[in-house]
């Protein structure tokens, strides 16, 4: 009870040096691969959803958004194991790291934005002032238009790091209730780990529904703009 509420997401070092970059190049050594030309069950089923996951995201795009596809799956991946790894305890998760989120919103934001001022800059000046807009309106829109583009990659990080961070700090609090209560009330204790029980299958939900909004805004801002 006397831990430090936020220590789990404290960035972990190793003989004082940060040890965050082999944090986040741990999860891609979990994805099994197959060197036969049979695969088994588990890396059939990976296959599958991801070839599922692809084509769901791939569809509305042009030939020229195709191109992002090996990206934007090799994102969704990433985001998914490292959320998954992140619920196992005594772990780090660098997603709960507004920085991290930052950094990986950021450039994949600029790229589609950049792409769509190359491609098509009419229609990406387009966006700035609806058509219709009464003149008196139109440097309010203007300036309105533009903090909203900007806004976008802090808002899909932002997004990412507190539905994961709400999500480990009511973990936190209902497992530190439930040893609280094993000395005192068993009922209770009993109903709480339920409930903790039914947290973690829900934060399993989360952390990969997380990564799929995550991935599927970032297509939809480069579909805007292909």
């Amino acid at each position: 009870m006397n831990e430090n509420l936020f220590a789990s997401f404290i960035a972990p070092t190793i003989l004082g040096l940060p040890a965050a970059v082999l944090t986040i190049l741990f999860p891609p050594l979990l994805i099994p691969t197959s060197k036969y030309l049979i695969n088994n069950r588990l890396i059939t089923t990976q296959q599958w959803l991801i070839k599922l996951t692809s084509k769901q995201m791939m569809t509305m795009h042009n030939t020229k958004g195709r191109t992002w596809s090996l990206m934007l799956v090799s994102l969704i991946i990433f985001i998914a194991t490292t959320n998954l790894l992140g619920l196992l305890p005594h772990s780090f998760t660098p997603t709960t790291q507004l920085s991290m989120n930052l950094a990986m919103a950021i450039p994949l934001w600029a790229g589609a934005v950049i792409m769509g001022f190359r491609s098509k800059i009419k229609n990406a000046l387009a966006h700035f002032l609806p058509q219709g807009t009464p003149t008196p309106l139109i440097p309010m829109l203007v300036i309105i238009e533009t903090i909203s583009l900007l806004i976008q990659p802090m808002a899909l990080a932002v997004r990412l790091t507190a539905n994961i961070t709400a999500g480990h700090l009511l973990m936190h609090l209902i497992g530190s209730a439930t040893l609280a209560m094993s000395t005192i009330n068993l009922p209770s204790t009993l109903i709480i780990f339920t409930i903790l029980i039914l947290l973690t299958i829900l934060e399993i939900a989360v952390a990969l529904i997380q990564a799929y909004v995550f991935t599927l805004l970032v297509s939809l801002y480069l579909h805007d703009n292909t």
